[in-house]
């Protein structure tokens, strides 16, 4: 089993890099956010899961220890395939992956090319209670979980007109520049990540 790989990167693609490991051109296929933090020349590491089939033995590449987790988790569902496991996290975080999942969103994977409501639904009854990425991990991509004020503050952001994504990233960027933001009452929660929106330019608004 191959579970990391190290080497100068040849080629990146639209769906997988090939690494130059001691002479051995290495495809690995990553999702756009892994493949966006390569660079040709560069030297990579990329932790690493192989499927092995009767006809294929073939690498997928992740930027971190979650991402691999999340993947390997997914191909436990029923109907799961790596070609879904890697658009899922094309789609969402890792972390956003374990929140639906604890959250019963089934919403959420249905915004994955290839999942229908149906199989939302087998992910998140199928991986209920064993997909838990670590505190750490947890706390670092999702400062903002359990905040009593983050779901209003969410509502509002998106009834404004910013994806739900970019009202996430937001409201956790406030919280990491702002310690103390957490206990703060709703109004003036908003106003701040309001007013980190308009410094950015209003990034993602539609």
């Amino acid at each position: 089993m191959i579970a990391s790989l190290t080497g100068h990167v040849t080629h990146v693609g639209l769906e997988s890099v090939i690494l130059d490991v001691n002479g051995f051109g290495m495809l690995v296929r990553a999702t756009a956010r892994t493949l966006s933090n390569l660079r040709t020349g560069s030297t990579a590491t990329l932790l690493t899961s192989m499927i092995v089939r009767e006809d294929s033995m073939t690498l997928y590449g992740f930027a971190e220890p979650a991402e691999r987790e999340v993947f390997e988790m997914m191909l436990s569902v029923s109907g799961i395939g790596p070609r879904i496991a890697l658009a899922v996290l094309s789609v969402h975080t890792a972390t956003e992956v374990e929140r639906a999942v604890a959250t019963g969103d089934d919403k959420a994977f249905t915004k994955v090319p290839g999942i229908g409501p149906k199989s939302a639904r087998r992910i998140v009854l199928e991986l209920a209670g064993k997909l838990i990425l670590s505190e750490g991990q947890a706390e670092e991509n999702a400062p903002a979980q359990g905040i009593a004020w983050k779901p209003q503050v969410m509502d509002a952001l998106t009834s404004l007109g910013w994806s739900e994504k970019d009202a996430d990233a937001a409201i956790d960027a406030y919280v990491q520049h702002n310690p103390a933001a957490e206990k703060e009452a709703v109004g003036v929660a908003l106003r701040g990540v309001l007013a980190s929106l308009g410094a950015q330019n209003t990034v993602g608004r539609h």
